[in-house]
């Protein structure tokens, strides 16, 4: 079905909202009951009211049945959400044919709002689909683990890691950092994507309200607080993203995430991901444009030195417990 026909589609099936209720302004009181909703229907099952619409939005390959078995255990946690978030949510989720079920995408409530969040899985199962990306290699290491990492020397001797996977959590020690890299076609790979522990908490706490409004309530409920090795590993895989080629839908993904943290419909960029990429691309271009122009000028290395955000080289010959 052409977008321009899910997007008539889903503005008819939400067109009881109000003009608050899409905007997902919080903390508002907004109309609590859908188009065609019936009464007597028990708890949030009105969601298959608008199977009809969510068929349209998945992709071909698929199965709506499995989207729904998926979904249904995530309503009950969404009744405190306004219904046109939910419905929003669920078809966006539907529209990059993800499956709710926790592993590839979650829809979760963000203070009335339910809202689609992609995990890394997620974006590592777009990436495979572009046709572009053979295979994704991501993980964490650990302080007891071997590795070496020497962005000067060529793929892929520039990057190795060999976890310790017999020793137990504890003697594995604290992660250090995550990372990402990719094989693409013709057996070429991408560059590695590496973020230190530091890095994860800076970019939680400079751009996920969500964290922040979790932090602000008290509730600590944010996929941060909840997961984050998982939120350690999608900032490097999206991190390595911006470094193989990307595809319209990749990129509206970002513009997707985006949209959620800035308080906007995430639906208005599933339905049209062409535009969402260009607005993204836009905002990424503006943003560099602006750190251009306020960043300072760069200290010199001090011979010797270590740079406290970069992740170290393991002593191979250390004693083996």
């Amino acid at each position: 079905m052409a977008l321009t026909s899910l997007k008539e589609r889903v503005r008819a099936a939400a067109s009881t909202a109000s003009t608050e209720d899409i905007r997902h302004d919080r903390g508002e009181d907004v109309e609590e009951t859908p188009a065609g909703h019936d009464q007597a229907a028990s708890g949030v099952d009105w969601i298959g009211l608008y199977r009809a619409e969510v068929e349209a939005a998945l992709p071909k390959h698929i199965s709506a049945d499995l989207f729904f078995a998926a979904l249904r255990p995530t309503l009950p946690k969404l009744r405190n959400c306004t219904p046109a978030s939910v419905l929003q949510a669920v078809i966006t989720c539907a529209r990059f044919g993800l499956i709710p079920d926790g592993t590839q995408a979650v829809i979760t409530a963000d203070d009335r709002i339910a809202t689609f969040i992609a995990t890394y899985h997620g974006y590592i199962d777009l990436m495979y689909r572009s046709g572009l990306v053979k295979s994704v290699v991501t993980g964490l290491v650990y302080e007891g683990d071997d590795w070496n990492w020497e962005p000067t020397a060529p793929a892929p001797l520039d990057f190795t890691h060999r976890p310790d996977v017999l020793a137990s959590k504890k003697d594995r020690g604290v992660p250090l950092f995550a990372y990402a890299f990719a094989w693409l076609e013709g057996g070429v790979r991408s560059a590695v994507a590496v973020v230190t522990h530091e890095d994860a908490e800076e970019t939680r706490d400079e751009y996920s309200r969500a964290y922040q409004r979790a932090e602000q309530t008290g509730a600590k409920n944010s996929f941060w607080h909840t997961h984050f090795d998982d939120m350690h590993l999608k900032t490097a895989v999206r991190r390595m993203a911006k470094l193989v080629p990307k595809s319209a839908e990749l990129r509206a993904l970002v513009a997707v995430e985006q949209a959620a943290e800035d308080g906007k419909p995430q639906i208005l960029a599933a339905i049209d991901p062409e535009t969402a990429a260009l607005e993204a691309d836009a905002r990424q271009a503006a943003k560099a444009a602006e750190a251009s122009q306020d960043r300072p000028v760069p200290r010199l290395a001090v011979k010797g030195g270590r740079s406290r955000a970069k992740p170290r080289r393991r002593n191979r010959d250390r004693n083996k417990r």
